[in-house]
């Protein structure tokens, strides 16, 4: 699709004289560019401009006000004295008209960021990088800590409700529309033996023995700034799925998909494992600058976290399995499956550890 970038660009507030644009990044859901400006005695300076894929983002002006409240916030927690104080939260340039978001004729919402230089993102972890990560995701959540979560619109309605994701596996095993069920009747079994751990969080957030928090909901490590320099985590970055919910699911997700020593969709499950080293650096990061502002509850349920993210995502994949491949992108026949079961061998293997990862997390939160 072709855009208007003659009009859309001077929409912004970015002032000096516009250089040029390029296609930038590997997003699949967002169109994103870097637009670069001279400015008088200065080297150019660029920024990002992104169209915000509004078919999957339904209300992308309650998408904005969410970044908007939490980037100000943040903002608000740096002192500017701070090295690379510009650098430790995404800034937005504001509209001409002073808003966070254009829209173009066509209907399109555009935004824009100061981009982060001198600093990378990573798709693989090692141990120094999702320590990194850790900390950069526990000083998201502690700077947020006092943030009125209850305040934030839900971008994806229940996305991280358990209970409500195993309601809907059971009802595709009930419907079983393209006959698959009785091909995975040991994954059926496997989830189903564990349907009660499906309620534990929710229950416990009903009962307000966990508090509701501003949670980020794709803590992956390529979503963390990594500084070229220090190799420092350094900036949160990708904050559409920025939402209310428990600081648990962000830990979670974060060891689910940082922490496993195999691909997502790994065929041979014999290289699937949770990486106790890896659960160190993350927690390690992560509580040395979350542990002040967490709950004892949500210390003591760290462990549990990463299981039933990972138990969550798993029935997830099989869910979409058995309703004929409708949600998740397949590449092969059988991709669910794939996934489904490694998230499966994940899930056990995490059962037979969770003495040592609580041992981890006390070390850590003392």
């Amino acid at each position: 699709m072709s855009y208007d970038f003659d009009k859309i660009i001077p929409s912004f507030s970015f002032g000096g004289e516009f250089i040029h644009r390029e296609q930038f990044g590997h997003g699949h859901i967002n169109d994103t560019y870097a637009v670069y400006f001279k400015y008088i005695n200065c080297p150019p300076v660029r920024y990002i401009l992104q169209r915000i894929n509004h078919n999957v983002f339904k209300d992308p002006v309650k998408l904005m006000e969410n970044i908007s409240g939490v980037t100000n916030h943040i903002s608000g927690k740096i002192a500017p004295s701070e090295r690379d104080a510009g650098r430790r939260v995404m800034r937005i340039i504001k509209t001409t008209e002073g808003q966070n978001y254009h829209v173009d004729p066509d209907g399109n919402y555009w935004r824009s960021y100061v981009f982060i230089d001198n600093a990378a993102t990573y798709q693989n972890a090692t141990l120094e990088l999702f320590t990194q990560s850790g900390v950069a995701f526990g000083r998201f959540q502690n700077q947020l800590a006092d943030y009125p979560a209850h305040t934030l619109h839900e971008s994806i309605p229940n996305f991280h409700n358990t209970r409500a994701r195993f309601e809907a596996l059971e009802e595709a095993i009930a419907r079983d529309s393209e006959g698959r069920a009785s091909l995975v009747a040991s994954e059926i079994a496997f989830a189903l033996e564990r349907k009660p751990d499906a309620s534990v969080l929710v229950e416990m957030l009903l009962r307000g023995e966990l508090p509701l928090r501003v949670t980020h909901n794709d803590t992956k490590l390529n979503n963390v700034m990594i500084d070229n320099d220090t190799g420092e985590g350094i900036c949160v970055i990708d904050l559409d799925t920025v939402m209310p919910g428990l600081s648990l699911y962000d830990f979670g997700d974060s060891i689910r998909f940082g922490a496993s020593t195999g691909d997502e969709d790994e065929r041979d499950l014999s290289k699937i494992s949770m990486s106790l080293e890896l659960f160190e650096g993350f927690t390690k990061g992560y509580l040395s600058q979350a542990r002040g502002s967490m709950t004892q509850a949500e210390l003591d349920m760290l462990p549990f976290s990463a299981r039933i993210m990972t138990f969550e995502c798993g029935i997830r994949f099989l869910t979409d399995y058995l309703s004929g491949d409708t949600y998740f992108k397949t590449h092969r026949e059988g991709h669910n499956l794939d996934r489904c079961r490694t998230q499966f061998k994940l899930v056990a293997d995490m059962e037979t550890k969770l003495d040592k990862m609580s041992e981890i997390v006390k070390k850590y939160s003392a």
